[in-house]
């Protein structure tokens, strides 16, 4: 053990790598202080950076309603309003008319002095009416009436909240108890301090809260509702220190959070901005990243500079192994020779030769398995033309026979044509899903005619625009009503719907019949794993199934359960492409 750090002793391998390390291993301590120092310097700016934009939003928001209330005593103290809310009962029709037609040109003024006023109103008692900017209201809204008279403080509290509303509001008199002769309101845009809110963190998408404790209302740069929570106990633990601004960093949810506040002694309310910390320190991280990234070259750098001398036999050598592995997971790549006519130069020739000749008996083999399929495919569709033509032309007797069922005959034959319209058509394997839903609802409608009502089929779910092979959908509906339906007693239910997943598409066919145990559903889906040929053909599910494996591979086909009607539920998935 004494010997092995003994520097002498060390092998070539070892003393260049503790050689390696010694520079290597400074200047990796030095990159990451480097980083961390660069990532506390990004974070305090950003930090600083938000609190002045917070203080900047708020010293607008608090000038403008200060504006606000340095605007609402000219209205207070309005000749027309005082001599409507005054002698309103006795002036003419006309003459009232008039001055609310003027007040109601100033309310107009008052409304688009500041982006920030939804609607001024006036609330004029005594002729029982509130005057807007664009109408007036036959009575008033006494609960509102009321809540604006709870303004107590109009100079350094100016903001009311009344359900879920923003008002700043002044009575005339000012400075009595009695009951106002009127009252002046601005009702605040909620929307348009959201959007000036969701300026402050919108670069690092951020989100901007604006909190009022006291009264519990808020506003929210957008609908987050466990942001919210976390603010309002944020907030409250702020507030319970008596602090008023600053920025901290804050957990929640398993999430790191740049946190700026500010607290607004006119709006009575914080405003708390939450950034997560993985948008601040973006680029840091991108030079944490790149700098363990450096770190493994240098390892690598490092190896590759050691084994240098020892790998002159080893890497040719170990070329060749690789490339074997390749074609043990059936990538027949070839080796670029790069060497003279050594001994390894003629094995990688020897080797190239072999993986030709693989490709080209492979190809061979795959050409011949595609005109297998195709010859499958064609015996397979053409298994299922010529069902059901038996059954439609039984049908088609019965009705014609029956002189009240002309009409069905009619239509019936129009259904038939359609029908073998469709399955007779030979001009392509596959076709549009659209196409073969609308052959199946055809079926369903000649259904229909034999059924009546007593069997309600509904289809549900788009269709993707997917090609498909040639009837797929039709002989599982066919299978629900002779196997399920067709000899049920009470009224039968057939569902129809799809889905779209990440591998693909998928229909479903459910059906309420109690024809299929769980036990038989068990030995169908194992026989349709295991592609049974011996399995009954008629219920047309070995042939669809087997058809969309060849079309799409051995993850695709039917699967069964039980649905959620009581019957069968057959899953048809199609792959993507």
């Amino acid at each position: 053990m004494k010997r092995f750090f003994r520097l002498r002793d060390f092998s070539i391998f070892k003393k260049i790598m503790a050689a390696f390390m010694v520079v290597l291993l400074p200047l990796m301590a030095i990159t990451w202080l480097i980083n961390e120092k660069g990532s506390e310097s990004i974070r305090k700016e950003i930090s600083q950076s938000t609190l002045n934009t917070t203080e900047y939003y708020l010293d607008s928001l608090e000038k403008e309603a200060d504006r606000i209330v340095q605007y609402l005593p000219k209205y207070v103290t309005d000749d027309d309003l005082i001599e409507l809310s005054t002698t309103g009962s006795e002036l003419s029709y006309y003459e009232r008319a008039q001055k609310i037609l003027d007040i109601q040109k100033r309310l107009v003024l008052m409304k688009d002095s500041s982006p920030f006023i939804q609607e001024a109103k006036a609330y004029v008692p005594s002729i029982d009416r509130t005057l807007l900017s664009v109408k007036y209201d036959t009575s008033i809204d006494l609960q509102e009436f009321a809540a604006m008279q709870t303004q107590n403080r109009p100079y350094t509290e100016p903001i009311i909240y009344w359900n879920d509303r923003l008002f700043i509001s002044m009575q005339y008199p000012i400075n009595t108890r009695r009951e106002p002769l009127f009252i002046v309101s601005a009702e605040l845009s909620a929307q348009k301090l959201k959007e000036s809110l969701a300026q402050i963190g919108r670069s690092l998408d951020g989100t901007s809260i604006l909190l009022n404790l006291d009264h519990g209302w808020h506003l929210q740069s957008d609908n987050d509702p466990t942001l919210l929570e976390m603010a309002k106990v944020f907030i409250k633990d702020n507030q319970a220190q008596g602090k008023k601004e600053g920025f901290e960093t804050v957990r929640y949810g398993g999430k790191s959070y740049l946190a700026v506040y500010k607290y607004s002694p006119l709006w009575n309310s914080y405003s708390l901005s939450l950034i997560p910390e993985a948008n601040v320190l973006g680029p840091i991280q991108t030079y944490r990243v790149w700098f363990w990234w450096a770190c493994a070259l240098a390892i690598v750098v490092g190896l590759f500079f050691s084994y240098l001398l020892f790998r002159l036999i080893y890497r040719p050598l170990m070329r060749l192994v690789h490339s074997f592995r390749h074609v043990q997971q059936n990538r027949l790549e070839p080796i670029a020779i790069d060497r003279g006519h050594d001994e390894f130069g003629y094995l990688y020739q020897a080797f190239n030769d072999t993986i030709q000749s693989l490709r080209t008996l492979i190809e061979e083999n795959y050409e011949q398995q595609i005109r297998n399929q195709r010859s499958e495919l064609k015996r397979l569709q053409s298994q299922i033309n010529p069902h059901f033509l038996y059954n439609c032309f039984f049908v088609l007797c019965r009705l014609i026979k029956s002189e009240q069922q002309k009409d069905k005959a009619y239509q019936f034959c129009l259904y038939i044509g359609e029908y073998f319209h469709f399955i007779t058509r030979d001009g392509e394997d596959e076709i549009p899903l659209a196409l073969e839903v609308k052959h199946s609802r055809t079926y369903v409608d000649m259904q229909t005619v034999c059924y009546g009502d007593r069997i309600q089929v509904k289809f549900d779910g788009d269709v993707m625009e997917l090609k498909v092979p040639r009837l797929v959908l039709q002989p599982i509906i066919e299978n629900a009503y002779k196997h399920a339906l067709g000899n049920m007693r009470t009224e039968g239910v057939l569902w129809v719907h799809s889905e779209e997943n990440e591998d693909g598409f998928s229909f479903y066919v459910e059906d309420n019949g109690n024809a299929v145990s769980d036990e038989e559903i068990k030995r169908l889906n194992n026989s349709l794993r295991r592609s049974e040929r011996h399995m009954e053909e008629t219920t047309g599910l070995v042939n669809v199934h087997r058809r969309i494996q060849l079309r799409y591979g051995a993850e695709y086909g039917i699967s069964l359960a039980r649905s959620a009607l009581g019957g069968l539920q057959v899953r048809i998935h199609f792959g993507s492409s």
